[in-house]
Formats: C-alpha cells, structure tokens, sequence
C-alpha cells in the first residue's frame, strides 16, 4: 500500500485540494468583507468618532482602544511567558511535583473558554483586586479602580494569551542545541549569564512567534472585554488606566447584535471588520519583519 503510486498521488491531490479549498475560503471571505465595506470606509471613518447612536460617524476610539490594549497586553503577557517557558525549561526539573503543577496549569489554561477569563477578570481584577485599591486608597463607596478599565481588560487578555507565549518560547528554548550551552557553561559562564548571552539570541525568533500568536489572538477577542474594559459607545480617547475604552471586535459585536437597525449599520459591520483585518495583519507583518531581521542579524555574528 505505501509503495502504491495511485496512494501517493491520491494522498497528493488530496492535501492539495484541501489547502486550496482553505485557501478559497479565505478569498471568498475577504472579497466579500472588501465588497462589503466599500462605500463605508473612508479616511473620515478611520479617523472621527461615532456620532447618531453610532450609526454616523467613525471608529477612531475603537481603533486607539484596539491598539492600547494590544500593546499593555504584550508588554504583560510577553515577558511573564516568557520568564516562565526558561524557568520550565532551564531550571526546573522535569519530574518535580511544582515543575508538572505549571504545566498542568499551562496546558488547563490553554482550554478555558474565554468567557471564563472574562468573568475571572470581573471577579479577580476588578472586584477583588481594584476594590482592594479603592479602599484603601479613597474609601468605601468611591469607585476608580474597582470598574472595568482599560488596565483590567489588558491584563484577562495577557493571563488568556499567556499558555500560547509559554508553549512557543519553550519550544523554541529547545531547538537550541544542548552543546552550545554546555561549550558556555565549560568557558566559566554561569547559568544566567548563559541563558541571557547564549539562549536567548538564538531563541529570539521564537519568542517572536509567541508574541506574534498572542497579538493575533488577543485583537481579535470580544468576550472577556464584555465584563472587564470595553463600553459600548464612548467617542472620548482612554488618557488613564482607570478609563473604559472601546474595541473593535466589541464594536462590531454591538453593531451586530445589538444595532435598532442591522442593515443601517452594515456598511459599518464590513467597515470595521475590515479595519480589524487589516489591524492585526499589520502587527503580525510587522513583528514577522522583525523577527526576520533579528534572525539575518543572529546569522551574522554567528557566521
């Protein structure tokens, strides 16, 4: 059977088939976003804010709100992936009960739903955490940091990305050669000194992508905003931690569901969906050409 060549060529044709039927799907799907948001889309709706009950207007808040929260969340979620995907790979050991509880906890993480983060940031960070502040700082019955805001949303998405940093580091943490490590250990290197000097610039590509699969999935998410940060119109910018903010995926979630007029506000739908394509594409490309620079640099000193 394996040496068949029918087999082989209807395994071909096969995977064949099924990456173009992908690839067709996405096509449609963009044509008809793009055919959808003509007419819509301009440089007045990238750049006002909602006006009649959003049904006029723009989308700029959506879009800095979108990006600031991006943003908090990989300057969060990034470093602690990635502190902790070195300490599971180079310092514990692999067969210690604390070493096996992390990964149990990476791996359950990984399978929450994400209304369950949601109602976790509700409940943690606003309530617990942010009502702790509030009365310590103002006192009971003044409410700063015990509501959603900007800061709490940014953190449930860091904590919901945060298995798919720890999982792409440590994966690339091992595809570093065991012999590199021991030649800088053998030189009188200590073990930080080469994790910082040796493993980390060789890994950094994929510590890249990490932050790239976080961004991808943290832009994108809509549910654990609805209880933690996002506001369903609000056309002023977020200039504190403490301040709601709007998002794009809520917006076009709103406008969806929520809308007295659906097909008033279709135009707006595409709009804003393509908006958020073209968003996220654009923080993918732009961390995939740094992580290819960072890569042609590493190759460099190392050639």
């Amino acid at each position: 059977m394996r040496n068949n060549p029918f087999f082989g060529k209807l395994v071909i044709w096969s995977s064949a088939s099924l990456a173009a039927l992908v690839t067709a799907v996405v096509i449609i799907m963009m044509i008809t976003i793009i055919n959808g948001s003509i007419g819509t889309i301009s440089w007045e709706f990238l750049t006002a804010a909602p006006t009649e009950g959003m049904t006029e207007g723009g989308i700029f808040p959506a879009i800095v709100g979108t990006f600031l929260m991006v943003i908090i969340m990989s300057i969060i979620g990034v470093p602690v992936g990635t502190i902790t995907a070195i300490y599971l790979s180079e310092y514990a050991s692999q067969d210690s009960v604390f070493s096996k509880l992390i990964r149990f906890s990476v791996n359950t993480l990984a399978g929450v739903p994400s209304i369950v983060f949601g109602l976790f940031g509700l409940g943690f960070f606003v309530q617990f955490v942010g009502g702790g502040i509030d009365k310590v700082l103002s006192g009971e019955g003044i409410l700063r940091w015990g509501q959603p805001n900007i800061l709490w949303a940014s953190l449930t998405m860091a904590l919901l990305t945060l298995p798919v940093v720890i999982v792409s580091v440590e994966e690339a943490i091992r595809t570093i050669p065991r012999e590199l490590r021991e030649a800088s250990l053998a030189l009188g290197a200590t073990r930080w000194q080469t994790i910082w000097r040796v493993v980390i610039p060789n890994c950094i590509t994929g510590i890249m992508t990490g932050a790239i699969l976080a961004v991808s999935r943290g832009a994108g998410e809509v549910a654990p905003l609805l209880f933690t940060g996002a506001a369903y119109f609000l056309p002023n910018l977020p200039t504190a931690f403490t301040d709601q903010f709007m998002q794009l995926g809520y917006h076009i979630y709103i406008m969806t569901t929520q809308s007295t007029d659906v097909e008033a506000t279709r135009g707006i739908q595409y709009a804003t969906t393509m908006v958020l394509l073209l968003l996220t594409f654009t923080l993918n490309f732009s961390a995939t050409i740094l992580r290819y620079r960072l890569r042609k640099q590493s190759r460099k000193l190392n050639g």
